[in-house]
C-alpha cells in the first residue's frame, strides 16, 4: 500500500482510485478468506481517503449483519429496504445520497455522517452484501466513487 498515496492531501480522486486498484487485487489475489479482504479493503479506502466510516453489511438471512469496518460504532443488523444500505440491497444499485438528512429512512447510526454511498456486492446477480462509506461532508461522493466503488466490490 502506498502510505504517500491520499485524495485528503489534494490528489484527484479518479488518480487516488486508479492507483488503489492493483494495490486491492494484490491484495486480494492470494487470499480466499472475504472477511480478510473486505476489512484490507476497509482499511486501504479509510486510509486513502479519510472518509469518516467505511465498512461491508453482509446478507445473512433477512438482514445485513455488520462487518469488517473501520470508523465509529456501527448499526448491527439492518432490514431489507430500510435505510441506504437496506435499500442498496433492495434494489441491487449503488444508492448516492448528498445529504443523509434529506434521505427518508435514514439510519443515524452517527449524527456526524452527512453524506453516504453504498454499492451492492454481487454474486451471479444476487446481492451477497454491501459497501458502505459515510463521510463527514455533504455532497462527497460523485460518479467517479460510484465507478470505481462498484469495480471494488466485483472484485470481492
Amino acid at each position: 500500500m502506498n502510505e504517500n498515496l491520499s485524495y485528503t492531501k489534494g490528489a484527484d480522486k479518479a488518480v487516488v482510485y486508479e492507483e488503489l486498484l492493483p494495490q486491492i487485487k494484490s491484495l486480494l489475489e492470494d487470499e480466499t478468506d472475504t472477511i480478510a479482504n473486505m476489512a484490507n479493503i476497509a482499511a486501504v479506502l479509510k486510509t486513502a481517503f479519510g472518509f469518516f466510516w467505511v465498512g461491508f453489511y453482509r446478507v445473512k438471512e433477512d438482514q445485513l449483519i455488520l462487518g469488517p469496518f473501520q470508523g465509529n460504532l456501527a448499526c448491527t443488523r439492518i432490514k431489507k429496504g430500510k435505510g441506504v444500505c437496506g435499500k442498496a440491497w433492495d434494489l441491487a444499485g449503488t444508492i448516492m445520497v448528498p445529504d443523509v438528512d434529506q434521505f427518508e429512512g435514514h439510519i443515524a447510526c452517527s449524527s456526524m455522517s452527512r453524506s453516504e454511498i453504498v454499492v451492492p456486492i454481487l454474486h451471479d446477480k444476487i446481492v451477497i452484501g454491501v459497501l458502505d462509506i459515510d463521510s463527514d461532508l455533504l455532497q462527497h461522493f460523485n460518479e467517479t466513487d460510484a465507478h470505481y466503488l462498484e469495480i471494488i466490490c466485483s472484485l470481492l
